[in-house]
C-alpha cells in the first residue's frame, strides 16, 4: 500500500510556494516538488525529484530551474555519489543526505534517517544544493532532538554560525522553520 501526502510551504516573506507530493511505501519513499519563489529579488521556478530507500537515505536526486539547468546525481545510500553520465563525484563522498536550500523538506530527511533520542545530537554531511543557480557543494551540519515527542529540532550548520530550531508535524515534515519557511497546507 502506497501512503501519499501532499503539503504546501510558504516562504518567510509570503512571496513564494512549494507544492510537494510525498509517496512512500515498501520500497521507498519518493518527493516530487515544484517551488516558485523569488530568491534576492529575482523570480525562480524549480522543480526537484528525491527518491530514498525505506531508512530515507537518498539514491536519486533530479532538480531544474524551470527553462534553464539541470542536476542529476545518484547515491548508493552509503555516500558515494555519481553525476547523470554515471561519473563518479568524489567531492561528494560521504554525504548521506541532501539539502536543497530552497525547501524545507530536505531536513526531513536526516531527522528521519537519524531517528534521533531526546536531547541527542548527529553531525551529518549533506550535499548542498544552492538556488537559484544550483551550485553543488558538501556541507557540514549538525542535527539536534530538543523534545520528547519528536516535534522540535536544532538545524547547525557547523562551517558558520546559522542555526535554527524547526517544528515538525508527526511524520517529520516541517511545520515552522523560522525566518524562512512556514507550512500553509
Amino acid at each position: 500500500m502506497t501512503d501519499r501526502r501532499v503539503v504546501r510551504w510558504q516562504d518567510w516573506a509570503g512571496e513564494g510556494i512549494e507544492h510537494l507530493v510525498l509517496r512512500q511505501d515498501a520500497a521507498g519513499i519518493v518527493a516530487e516538488s515544484t517551488i516558485i519563489t523569488k530568491i534576492d529579488g529575482a523570480p525562480i521556478a524549480l522543480r526537484y525529484r528525491i527518491e530514498c530507500d525505506p531508512s530515507w537515505c537518498v539514491h536519486k536526486l533530479q532538480t531544474a530551474r524551470i527553462g534553464a539547468d539541470a542536476i542529476e546525481l545518484a547515491s548508493d545510500g552509503a555516500g558515494n555519489w555519481t553525476d547523470d553520465a554515471g561519473i563518479a563525484q568524489p567531492q561528494l563522498t560521504g554525504a548521506i543526505d541532501v539539502d536543497i536550500s530552497a525547501t524545507p523538506f530536505t531536513n526531513t530527511l536526516p531527522i528521519l534517517r537519524l531517528g534521533l533520542q531526546p536531547g541527542k545530537s548527529a553531525e551529518i554531511l549533506a550535499v548542498y544544493v544552492l538556488a537559484p543557480d544550483l551550485t553543488i557543494s558538501i556541507d557540514r551540519q549538525r542535527y539536534t532532538r530538543l523534545d520528547t515527542d519528536g516535534r522540535r529540532y536544532r538545524y547547525e550548520s557547523v562551517d558558520s554560525d546559522f542555526t535554527r530550531d524547526i517544528e515538525v508535524d508527526e511524520q517529520g515534515l516541517v511545520v515552522t522553520y523560522p525566518g524562512l519557511f512556514r507550512r500553509i497546507a
